[in-house]
């Protein structure tokens, strides 16, 4: 496991966020890591690994080092899609997207605490010109003038790293819109850099319900003391926690590792919500894995382990269209009026229909 200094641990989370990796002079001098090629890569991909997710690493190459460590195969493969979710064509302005009918993703962030390289959106992520001041009035503006917008989901980069006083003040704006009935958080901030969830943040959070957060853990090594009390705190403060997984090659892509990682988030009181397909980003090929095992991780779950614990398995369509959930086949035919159904271990039932 990577050493940190003893003042990494107790410093305040913007301290830890200064003291992150950024550049590939301080990959090598801690990690040993001087690849041919990572130069470009990180120039298109900005880096950042702060030293509490740093800490994480325990052998080179291992779960934790793979999300965060640049690889020189983000740019080998041109495999996949700028925009893999038609973001950009589906943004009546800029920064927030218009998909579904009655709710909008809403952009307030282009940073992170640490970036993921498999990420959906690292064509712009970590780039000041992704989020402005006057893209996210822009944004509370569109949403004043649509009635039809009952929810909206906040995301980035991470809004949980706006200051407090930012995040209030988008927030009470939200709340004064008086079609807003759902306004939830998508921040990978609970698992990547817990410190930054504070008693003052959950002060100001606990104003604004029914509020929702979406966080992001990928394997149970990123559930620590630290992720389960930042949870805690939330849920303490009535804050609903969800968590949305992605299946990613080499890291989680294995049902005992998928299952001890659902297990384990029920337990710090975060509820699977989706396991999804990677997306098809540029730059991320590397990550995606078949179909099929998605599909055998599911059914590896479904009655070996509480319904609780069952996230839901779905692709996120590229072009814009929208989540689609995947099923194993548990339907395998008709036969005499009645429906003949697999269970969990493999037997066949006849239900009437």
């Amino acid at each position: 496991m990577i050493m940190l200094k003893k003042n990494f641990r107790k410093s305040m989370w913007s301290g830890l966020l200064a003291q992150s990796i950024t550049t590939l002079n301080e990959l090598e001098k801690t990690l040993h890591v001087n690849e041919p090629g990572l130069k470009e890569v990180v120039s298109r991909y900005p880096m950042r690994i702060n030293p509490y997710y740093l800490g994480l690493i325990k052998n080179k190459g291992d779960a934790i080092y793979k999300q965060c460590v640049p690889n020189i195969k983000e740019i080998m493969d041109e495999t996949g899609f700028e925009d893999p979710l038609n973001e950009e064509e589906l943004s009546p302005v800029q920064g927030l997207t218009h998909r579904y009918p009655d709710r909008v993703l809403f952009l307030v962030s282009s940073k992170c605490a640490m970036y993921c390289r498999f990420c959906n959106r690292k064509r712009k992520v970590g780039h000041s010109k992704m989020v402005s001041s006057k893209s996210i009035q822009e944004g509370i503006k569109y949403i004043r003038a649509h009635r039809e917008i009952r929810d909206v989901l906040l995301s980035g980069g991470d809004p949980l790293l706006l200051s407090n006083h930012e995040i209030d003040q988008i927030l009470r704006e939200l709340r004064e819109i008086s079609h807003i009935q759902i306004i939830r958080i998508g921040s990978r901030v609970p698992c990547t850099l817990p410190q930054r969830i504070t008693p003052q943040l959950v002060k100001i959070l606990a104003q604004y319900h029914p509020l929702y957060i979406n966080t992001h853990f990928n394997h149970p090594d990123e559930i620590t003391p630290q992720s389960t009390l930042a949870c805690a705190m939330l849920a303490n403060a009535g804050i609903p926690l969800g968590c949305q997984t992605v299946l990613l090659k080499g890291i989680n892509d294995d049902p005992k590792i998928i299952k001890s990682l659902m297990q384990k988030l029920l337990t710090i009181r975060v509820r699977p919500y989706y396991l999804f397909q990677a997306d098809l980003a540029r730059g991320t090929s590397h990550f995606w894995t078949p179909l099929r095992q998605g599909i055998k991780i599911m059914e590896r779950l479904q009655g070996h382990t509480s319904g609780i614990c069952v996230p839901h398995f779905a692709i996120d369509l590229p072009g814009g269209g929208g989540k689609v959930p995947l099923l194993p086949a548990y339907v395998t035919g008709i036969k005499n009026n009645h429906l003949l159904l697999r269970n969990y271990k493999g037997i066949i039932y006849k239900y009437p229909l």
